[in-house]
């Protein structure tokens, strides 16, 4: 009998860059490290307050999927490898999915 995953515990976190270098400098660190599945990675445009100023910028939004068990080690490295002051770092759960997904995420990421 196939093992159930519990879905809740992978999702997705979002983390915007301001270049496609930086993005996928993230992406490959952590894809590399044992943090991320996957990083799918897509120009946007943002519109913002900072520093009470409204921004309209590209940037990149990186799709990261992981096991949200390692969160805080993702976090961490984000934040070493990021120019922003305050990167947005989000995690979105899975709530399902198909379970050779959710086993293929379980095997590549080991935190």
């Amino acid at each position: 009998m196939e093992q159930k995953l519990d879905a809740a515990s992978y999702g997705i976190v979002m983390v915007t860059a301001a270049s496609r270098d930086e993005a996928e400098t993230i992406a490959k660190n952590l894809v590399a490290s044992k943090l991320a599945a996957c990083v799918s990675i897509m120009p946007i445009r943002s519109i913002y307050t900072w520093q009470g100023q409204v921004h309209n910028e590209e940037e990149w939004q990186l799709l990261i999927k992981t096991d949200l068990a390692f969160f805080e080690t993702l976090e961490a490295k984000i934040r070493e490898l990021h120019s922003y002051e305050v990167p947005e770092i989000i995690a979105l759960p899975i709530v399902t999915g198909s379970a050779p997904y959710l086993g293929w995420i379980s095997e590549q990421v080991k935190g």
